[in-house]
């Protein structure tokens, strides 16, 4: 009786650790590389769903063209993703909008990230300065939800209008200060806040009042409550 062929595997299966698509999936983990290449890597569907419209570089899909067990052990999430993309830094949104919330030295991924998905819940734009968390690292595309393919970004300095320096204390209460025209929220660091340089080139100073013995907002959160304060005067 001949022998049965034994199935051919699919020759674009991905099957080694060391192949290099795999290898610059974990290379880009570092920023150091991301700025190189100017590549980012997103994983999940979600993310890569909100991605419609942007070619990625590469897509990894589980079970079709690699290993589910190699594309689980480059993944940093805690729950393997059946999908990772990788995209182009310059095929991001560049650009300003009429109000931005411009970030001085915000070095936490999770606070950019959720800025990102304010400034796309409220249609406005984002300015990094130097020394921000890179809005392309995992913490923030994930605390963006995807925005970061939606919200334009620029330089800190980029955005034109008012600029009003979001404080802690001592600043305008919010709700008097003058939003009318082209604004840019000013929102530094949660230890460090804004230096004395940068509020000097902001139009006001504005504070966001709390009730009782609260220290302060969360710098994601004082952002939000800007927006909406800006939002709800446009609308009225």
């Amino acid at each position: 009786m001949p022998r049965r062929p034994r199935p051919r595997s699919k020759p674009d299966l991905i099957r080694s650790r060391d192949n290099e698509r795999l290898k610059l999936v974990r290379k880009l983990r570092d920023r150091s590389w991301r700025d190189k290449l100017g590549l980012f890597v997103v994983e999940g569907e979600d993310l890569v769903e909100a991605a419609a419209g942007v070619e990625p570089v590469e897509l990894l899909v589980a079970g079709e063209n690699v290993e589910p067990e190699l594309l689980a052990a480059v993944s940093e999430l805690a729950h393997p993703p059946r999908v990772i993309a990788v995209y182009r830094r310059e095929d991001l949104p560049r650009g300003t909008r009429p109000t931005t919330l411009a970030l001085w030295h915000v070095s936490d991924p999770g606070n950019v990230g959720t800025l990102l998905r304010a400034a796309d819940a409220f249609r406005v734009g984002v300015a990094l300065s130097a020394g921000c968390a890179d809005p392309t690292g995992a913490k923030a595309l994930r605390a963006s939800m995807g925005a970061v393919f939606r919200v334009p970004v620029s330089g800190f300095d980029e955005p034109a209008g008012r600029r009003i320096a979001l404080v802690p204390r001592g600043g305008v209460p919010l709700a008097d200060v003058d939003l009318d025209g082209d604004v840019v929220f000013v929102l530094g660091a949660e230890r460090d806040g804004l230096p004395e340089d940068v509020l000097a080139s902001c139009d006001a100073l504005a504070t966001i009042p709390l009730a009782g013995d609260a220290e302060s907002l969360n710098v994601a959160m004082a952002g939000t409550v800007a927006l909406y304060e800006r939002a709800r005067r446009a609308s009225t």
